[in-house]
């Protein structure tokens, strides 16, 4: 769970017909836990302001898959004096919201979606890429243009039906 955030962003700015309703956030972090802990915090807070609301269940499965995503950034792809980027993009039509974490250690990748396996009964990690799976309509890596690195990448795709739209309000 996240914790709620006062908002200085009125999420409730209307919608007009035809407006493009996409919205992005992006920023560097450094890679730390410490930097990871603060990513995950303001995306909650963006993803809140933008409509879908803390609580409900779109939220804390995108911000699971985020948390993920950036931990892992920090643990498998840190390089001392190297930030981590993210990239938070809802697409509104869609109701779709794609997490991208850039690093810049390209040596050490995860393993394609189709090769991902679960780890052993004894093994103390391994399983953040599966909860990725597991919350994200598809998931993937590249290696980053124009630099080292790799930007690991997941879409989640959320449906008004479970108590978030990614805009409420109408003209």
């Amino acid at each position: 769970m996240t914790s709620q955030l006062p908002s200085p962003i009125s999420a409730s700015q209307p919608a007009c017909a035809g407006a493009d309703l996409s919205r992005t956030f992006e920023m560097r972090f450094t890679s730390t836990p410490r930097g990871a802990r603060l990513a995950r915090r303001l995306a909650a807070h963006r993803l809140d302001a933008w409509g879908i609301p803390y609580g409900t269940r779109p939220h804390e499965e995108i911000v699971l898959v985020l948390g993920e995503l950036t931990a892992n950034a920090v643990r498998h792809g840190h390089v001392p004096s190297r930030d981590f980027h993210l990239l938070l993009h809802v697409i509104a039509p869609s109701s779709m919201v794609r997490v991208e974490v850039t690093d810049t250690r390209a040596e050490r990748t995860p393993p394609d979606p189709e090769a991902l396996r679960a780890p052993g009964a004894e093994d103390t990690g391994g399983r953040g890429l599966l909860l990725v799976a597991a919350f994200a309509t598809r998931w993937g890596w590249h290696l980053r243009h124009g630099g080292p690195g790799k930007t690991v990448w997941a879409e989640c795709v959320f449906t008004t039906g479970s108590g978030a739209t990614a805009h409420s309000s109408t003209c």
